[in-house]
């Protein structure tokens, strides 16, 4: 018992169970192509993507992000994040900023996510939590749930 309290007090980057890395229990490499993406490599491509987000809503809605006198519904962006990302995780298997950064979202066996998938990844990341709360292979409960794992590409 300690010892599993240990692993989880030393936090997600921790060689719990013996795993050396993150991703080693999944078969993949320590470093390269194919790696597991790192949380700030995935934080970074989610800020690409709201941005470029932001822009595209803002011309959908003809609102400008930065006018007090008719400010942009918050709702815009989110649905074409949602869109974003269910649209060309499907098909290219990365966002624009997984791209920019070298991020792919792939299954578990190396094959692309089929559209159900990428639409309960989406929605659950969306929700935030299941996104922020991951494990030592840092695949978040969004990854999890749809048997899939970010990786460098």
């Amino acid at each position: 018992m300690g010892r599993v309290t240990g692993s989880w007090l030393e936090g997600p980057n921790a060689t719990a169970g013996g795993q050396p890395y993150a991703g080693a229990r999944l078969g993949l490499p320590a470093s390269g192509p194919g790696s597991v993406a790192g949380f700030g490599r995935r934080l970074g491509a989610l800020f690409i993507d709201w941005i470029v987000c932001l822009l595209i809503a803002s011309a959908i809605a003809r609102h400008s992000m930065f006018s007090a006198e008719q400010p942009l519904n918050p709702m815009w962006p989110i649905v074409v994040l949602a869109v974003e990302y269910i649209v060309l995780l499907s098909t290219v298997g990365s966002t624009v900023g997984m791209r920019v950064l070298g991020i792919g979202v792939r299954r578990l066996d190396g094959g692309r996510l089929s559209l159900p998938w990428v639409a309960v990844r989406t929605v659950l990341l969306l929700l935030v939590i299941p996104a922020v709360v991951y494990d030592r292979d840092q695949r978040g409960l969004h990854d999890k749930a749809a048997a899939a794992i970010a990786v460098r590409i």
